[in-house]
Order: C-alpha cells, then structure tokens, then sequence
C-alpha cells in the first residue's frame, strides 16, 4: 500500500498539484486513523492533506479513481500485494418482481429483457448495490473489451450505454410515475420526479464508467491510464485551445486569482521601499526599553499609482486570450490610478467604456466582440495599421506613469510593421510590455514579426496559461 500511495503522490505532482513531503507524510499518517475498506473515507483523507486548491479537486478524483480503483478491504499498510483479478460472473441480487421463472443466475443468464427489467428496478428503487451488479455485467455484455486492445474508455462506454437505452428506462419510470400517484402530478411534482429519476441514471452511468475504468487498469497498468487520463490544471489550460468545458474551469479559476493578485499587489506597494528616517516616531518606539537599542522608523512614501493601457489583438487566433488578460486586468483595477482599453484587428478602437460601472465583466466582454470598430478593410490582422491609429489618436495621453500592455501573437499578415510607433510609445511610457500566448518556440516563424516589436519594449512574455499570467502581473509595479 506504501508503495502504490507513493506512485499515487508522483502522479498527482505529475498532474500540476503542488503536493511537499511534508504533506505526503501527513497523508499516510491520515490513513493509518481511517478504515481502509471505507473507499469514501480513505479518499477524503487523502483529500484532506493533498489538496489546497477546489479547482484541483477533479485532477485529484480522476488520478485517485485510477490508483485505487481495484483497491479491497484486504490491502493493509506494509502489504505489498497484487491487484486483485476482475471476474465476470458475479452475480447480480435479482428482485424476485423482476426475476420471474427463470431468474436465479448470473447476469450472463439473463435474457436481454431480464437486464432490462433489472435496469428499470434498479432505477426505480435507487438500489446502489443492484447498480454495480448491472453495470458490471452491462460492461461485460456490451463493451466488447479486449485485453490489450488500444481503445479508450469512451469507446466502451458509448457501446455499453447504447445498448442499456437509458433514455427509454426514464421515460418509462416518468409514465409509472404518472399512473401511479392518486392525482396527476403538478408541473412541481413531476419536475422533482424526474430529477431524481435523473440522479440515480448519473450514478449508473458513473458506476458503468469506474467499472471500464477498473477493468483498463488491470490490462494496462496504472501508471499508463493515469498518464492518458491526466488532463491540465485551470490554471495550465492554454488559452488558444482550450475546449468549452476548459473554457468554464478557467473562468472560475479566474475571480480567486484575481484576490490574490490585488493583495499581493497592494502588499509590495506598501512595503516595497523605505523612505527616509521617522525620528519621532523612532524616539515613540524606543522609550518602552530606555531608547537601547533604537529601533529605527521610516516614513513609507505613499505609492504612486501607475496607468494601464492595455492594447488587445482580438482577432479568431488569440480571442481567448484577449478576453482573460481584460478580464483579469480589470478585475485588479482598483490597484491601478486608471484602466483604459483599446482593441484591434486591422483596424483599432477605444472599449474603455464598456467595462465602466459593469459589475460583471463577460458583460463587457460581450460588447466589445460585438460593437467595437475594429475591422478597417479584411478583418485580418494588421499590427502596424492598429498600432499607426493608436499613436495618432491617443499618443499624446501615454505619459511617464503609463504602463502599456500590448496583447497578441504579432501575426501580422505580411504587412508593414510600423514598429517606430512601439519605439515612440517607449520613449513617452512609463514601460511597455508584450505578452504572447503563443509558445516561444513559434515566435518568428511565417507571419511573426515579434522579434521587430520586441527590441522596443521591456521585454515579451510567454502568456499561455493563466500561470504564466500571474507570474507575470507580479512584474507590474
């Protein structure tokens, strides 16, 4: 058990979760208090002592399903025993109502009508134990699961669920619903039924999936399913292709990132530099011991605040992208004396206003993808046309506390550069910066012209992720 709880420590870290020593001793401390065959209990322990973070919760459920899918009551700390052997005869505890003459064996006995009645039972009652049983037998009817075969899970569970027709199970649960309550249900009534007829069909599509899950460790080897079934942390999504359940973790990984960044801010102002020596309030200190030692005091200056202007391809490529790093730039506003945003795709408008007095930001978000001027003749990048607009228009308001952000991959179709105009923003600003979203070993290939921008600014980031990103809101000053 050490052995296999030490494999399951190097996945998770393997996985993005931040897990020390420390933390892995108090996990196998954790367990030696908790019964082992309490599969909920042994879990949450663990849960207990590695996770910090909820948005790191589904990367720790999906690699403890994998590690400890075969585990038993058996498996004792020191021990170091094999997994156990699947079978596929168990047998499933029939309901007399349903089993009828010939219901007595194993579910391979069964006729398919047999299964479905037990299915509609099973479902009717919310009986967990009927439910393994059937989906056990259900994998090894349906599935068609050969050892060694390289399909993966979703394969079999599509096949398995086919051939169940759960669909059909909850409209039929729905109609005995209906026949058998004394009066025709109300719109409440039958809303009720039916979410937790839906309930109970979820945790028979979960045990059908831990049971596929089960039987691809045992041919595969635990270490090979956890390192395909491993997915990225929210905070290491990229951006450019994250997927629509992706994009949804990230939006909620976002609104604690953004607390965490302004204190953090707010902290490094605050004690960032020393003015100079506070010689009352030095003397203060010192008297409650006789003034031996002194214990110096200093005036702290009050921070200056600096300027954002935050310029934003948003362009089908780096759209993500855009809209995040505003998202998580306005979020942080107030650690700012003033945000103002401006987007581009060939051609460059001012969006300051549409994040004014909105409490939520996807709000503005949404109006600048659908109201701001930003194609000036085919709606494909032109960085040099948007940047020659910016500096005409707004040059005269960048100043020395203006921070500027320029948000993009820098593909710019083959058009002219224009660069003079980073080069004229970095004698007036304050700093400039350039944050990429693509990967650095892509920068300068085709149509990128980083490297011409890049001479002129502070210097250009990786900004993939959203850990990169706040890696880099640290630089902000």
């Amino acid at each position: 058990m050490l052995e296999l709880l030490s494999g399951f420590i190097v996945e998770l870290r393997a996985a993005g979760l931040p897990v020390s020593l420390t933390e892995n001793l108090d996990a196998m401390e954790a367990i030696t208090h908790i019964p082992l065959e309490d599969r909920d209990a042994f879990k949450y322990a663990l849960a207990a002592t590695l996770v910090k973070n909820n948005s790191h919760w589904r990367a720790f459920e999906t690699v403890f399903e994998v590690y400890f899918s075969l585990r038993g009551s058996e498996y004792s700390l020191g021990g170091g025993d094999e997994l156990p052997e699947i079978t596929d005869d168990d047998e499933i505890p029939l309901n007399p109502e349903a089993g009828g003459a010939g219901a007595g064996g194993g579910g391979e006995a069964m006729s398919p009508e047999q299964m479905a009645e037990m299915l509609f039972q099973a479902m009717r009652q919310g009986d967990d134990a009927m439910m393994r049983a059937l989906a056990r037998q259900a994998v090894t009817r349906f599935a068609g699961m050969e050892p060694g075969r390289p399909v993966g899970g979703t394969y079999y569970l599509y096949r398995t669920l086919r051939n169940l027709d759960l669909d059909g199970v909850l409209e039929r649960l729905m109609e005995e619903a209906q026949q058998e309550s004394p009066a025709p249900l109300t719109p409440l009534e039958e809303r009720l039924e039916r979410d937790e007829f839906e309930s109970r069909i979820d945790r028979m599509k979960k045990e059908i999936e831990a049971e596929i899950r089960r039987r691809l460790v045992a041919d595969r080897g635990v270490e090979a399913m956890a390192k395909t079934l491993r997915k990225p942390l929210p905070e290491d999504v990229d951006f450019m292709h994250a997927n629509r359940e992706e994009l949804v973790s990230l939006r909620k990984a976002i609104y604690p990132l953004t607390r965490k960044l302004a204190v953090r801010l707010a902290r490094k102002r605050r004690h960032g530099r020393k003015g100079p020596l506070d010689f009352r309030a030095t003397v203060r200190q010192s008297l409650s011991y006789g003034g031996v030692p002194a214990d110096p005091r200093f005036r702290y200056p009050r921070p200056s605040k600096p300027e954002i202007f935050v310029i934003a391809d948003i362009s089908g490529s780096v759209a993500a992208f855009a809209r995040f790093t505003l998202q998580l730039v306005y979020a942080i506003s107030g650690q700012f004396s003033r945000v103002r945003s401006f987007v581009f795709i060939d051609g460059l408008d001012e969006v300051t206003q549409y994040f004014e007095g909105v409490e939520d930001i996807s709000v503005a978000i949404h109006r600048v993808n659908t109201e701001a001027d930003v194609v000036w003749v085919d709606g494909h990048s032109d960085y040099g046309h948007a940047f020659e607009v910016f500096w005409e228009k707004y040059g005269r308001e960048v100043g020395p506390k203006t921070t500027v952000l320029i948000l993009g991959d820098a593909r710019n179709n083959y058009h002219a550069s224009q660069s003079w105009t980073i080069k004229e923003m970095r004698k007036k600003a304050r700093h400039v910066y350039w944050l990429n979203p693509e990967p650095k070993a892509y920068w300068d290939t085709g149509d990128s012209i980083v490297s011409d921008y890049g001479a002129h600014t502070d210097g250009v980031y990786e900004c993939r992720n959203l850990r990169q990103l706040e890696k880099f809101v640290d630089i902000l000053e």
